[in-house]
């Protein structure tokens, strides 16, 4: 039986510290989906409505991608990690002072800069840290917390809504976002240099890189079946399949648990078998429950959205490591900035969008097949990637 390094050791509790403060990073950008039938009824605003308010959480987050290059170049990585907490924190006390729906959308897109600021740093800190054989497992630990975030979000927001107002819990959420920006560098798995600004040169490499381009709609996919569904879940269960709202944010969160181990093996597989079948079975198994989503009848739509997300949070890992292979470390963090930066807009911005208009029409189902066969169509791309793996 072999064990650790003393090295490896030393890295397990900044490795997981890191990955809280991505947990509080995703449960900023997810806590107004369940929030937002409160919000919705509270305002008096449509579907469609609400979709825009996810579309500017995710332009805001894309613009953040973009400048992340730019802020950690003059601050390190490790400090635009704490700098997005603490901005994130402050944007969420922002929308609970908010009376006017532009003044909502406006702290939206706010706290989506102040989290788009950290992934790059967060991605560029581990695999700068952890020897790539590793990669795998140590992304599967970091990608625990989005899963995490999708599991706490619905059932600790149905639990703080029997005793706090919905305002009271953004204040509770932002100053504890806030604590954690602070403390973090007390934590840190790394991350203490410098990252690198976009130049020419960075930005050319990635241009003329075809896996680099077949990588980002695969992103998006990924996106659109882990936020994008994610997000307007709770809408279309109360609106379309008549479920109370306790309820249907009940089974949001409760339906994410059975990822929790599925995510943690599927780094172990990405390691062991490759990036590129762990994303294609992940693609094609999610491209089919979100059809079904749509179809299935009745009561037997609850079925569907406990399988759904059995394998959507084990693409990242995989994904994040066939990323990291395809492009120079110099050009890394510029690659994981853009590739999000399209994937965000797309999958967690317009399919949004694109649900609520068809949810105002009461087509909910119609647009949840439409939105997994396009999933399905980005499979043929996985086969034509060259990753070098290892």
């Amino acid at each position: 039986m072999t064990t650790a390094s003393p090295s490896v050791k030393a890295k397990v509790f900044p490795l997981f510290f890191l990955a809280g403060m991505f947990f509080a990073n995703f449960l900023s950008r997810l806590i107004s989906a369940p929030l937002m039938p409160v919000i919705e009824q509270e305002l008096g605003f449509g579907h469609s409505s609400a979709g825009l308010f996810f579309l500017m959480l995710a332009m805001g987050y894309s613009t953040g991608l973009m400048v992340s290059g730019l802020v950690s170049s003059r601050l390190t990585h490790l400090r635009t990690i704490s700098l997005s907490a603490m901005i994130t924190g402050g944007a969420l006390l922002v929308i609970a002072a908010s009376r006017e729906l532009w003044m909502i959308r406006g702290g939206l897109f706010l706290v989506g800069i102040s989290t788009g600021l950290y992934l790059p740093s967060g991605i560029t800190t581990i695999t700068s840290s952890i020897e790539s054989r590793h990669w795998g497992k140590a992304l599967a630990v970091h990608e625990f917390a989005p899963i995490l975030a999708f599991i706490a979000v619905p059932l600790m927001t149905e639990g703080l809504l029997l005793i706090l107002p919905w305002r009271a819990i953004l204040v509770l959420i932002g100053i504890a976002v806030m604590v954690m920006g602070l403390i973090f560098p007390r934590f840190a798995l790394g991350g203490n240099f410098r990252g690198d600004a976009p130049t020419f040169g960075n930005i050319r490499l990635l241009m003329g890189n075809s896996d680099f381009w077949r990588m980002v709609p695969l992103f998006c996919a990924a996106l659109a079946i882990n936020v994008g569904i994610y997000n307007m879940l709770p809408l279309y269960l109360t609106a379309e399949r008549g479920m109370a709202r306790d309820a249907a944010n009940a089974l949001a969160g409760l339906s994410r648990m059975s990822a929790i181990p599925v995510a943690l093996f599927t780094g172990w597989i990405a390691d062991r078998f490759g990036a590129k079948p762990t994303m294609a079975a992940v693609i094609f198994f999610n491209g089919l429950a979100v059809i079904l989503l749509g179809i299935i009848p009745g009561r037997w739509v609850a079925l569907m959205v406990f399988l759904q997300p059995v394998l959507a949070g084990g693409f990242f890992p995989a994904g994040f490591a066939a990323l990291s292979r395809i492009v120079p470390v110099n050009a890394r963090s510029l690659a994981v900035a853009i590739t999000v930066f399209i994937a965000n807009l797309v999958g967690a911005g317009l399919v949004p969008v694109f649900l609520g208009i068809f949810g105002d029409a009461g087509k909910f189902g119609v647009a949840f097949i439409i939105v997994g066969c396009a999933v399905l169509t980005s499979l043929f791309l996985i086969a034509r990637l060259d990753v070098k793996e290892g």
